[in-house]
């Protein structure tokens, strides 16, 4: 064999490996925002590697991706466990999203397209059915340009706001989201309030939008404050 056949070959080979990995990183991904994979399990690789019928080298490239995205962490003695965040360390991202978020819904309203804007409002509409189909019991947004806060990111035109809240925090904040909204109510409510910031968006109401954004993600952190203070609570308060 060539120097240019080997060549050849050991690109390919890579290549595949780099694809396996793209797909298995997304599963587990997946499998986290949803919590089947719950947050501290530890992560054990021959089963990963037997789960998703895959190499343990595609896997380590995968579950790499995932340490950089603060997915998961390594522990001396302890190895590799999904990451799991203290309730004061989740308020306080959720306060720099308030911040964050509201100033990428300003801008958006200046400079989303009318195309951005009614491909991000068919979105919502297709939310809307999977909630539904849910029974409004939550509200999985897929990663990336399925997510409704992903494209409001994309749609302020800010790189700095996009490489801060489009990968540094992106796939934390998208675990927490789902997993605080299953409940009876968030769901419907969360969308109606998506719906209410496309709206001044369109209008091109960037004061209105940022506000909207600020308060619903004020709401979104007020219900996970609600829960983790019903799960702290001691016996017998509740009847107070």
């Amino acid at each position: 064999m060539n120097t240019d056949v080997k060549q050849t070959t050991a690109l390919e080979i890579d290549q595949e490996s780099r694809t396996l990995a793209d797909r298995v990183c997304k599963q587990i991904v997946t499998s986290i925002v949803t919590g089947e994979l719950l947050p501290g399990q530890k992560i054990s690789e021959p089963g990963l590697a037997k789960l998703y019928g895959i190499s343990r080298g595609p896997l380590r490239e995968a579950i790499r991706r995932l340490e950089g995205w603060r997915l998961i962490e390594r522990k001396p003695h302890v190895g590799a466990r999904v990451v799991q965040l203290s309730a004061r360390e989740l308020i306080e991202i959720y306060r720099v999203r308030e911040a964050l978020e509201g100033m990428a819904c300003r801008l958006a309203a200046e400079h989303m397209t009318a195309e951005e804007i009614a491909s991000l409002k068919a979105l919502l509409d297709s939310h809307e059915l999977s909630i539904e189909q849910q029974e409004g019991r939550s509200y999985f947004q897929k990663e990336g340009d399925l997510d409704f806060h992903y494209r409001i990111v994309q749609g302020s035109k800010n790189a700095k706001l996009q490489e801060l809240l489009g990968a540094d925090l992106y796939h934390l904040v998208r675990m927490y989201r789902y997993q605080f909204s299953v409940s009876s109510s968030r769901p419907k409510r969360a969308l109606k309030e998506h719906r209410q910031i496309i709206d001044a968006i369109e209008s091109r109401d960037a004061e209105l939008a940022e506000m909207l954004m600020r308060r619903h993600i004020s709401a979104a952190r007020q219900n996970i404050e609600d829960k983790l203070n019903a799960v702290t609570k001691p016996q017998g308060e509740n009847n107070g």
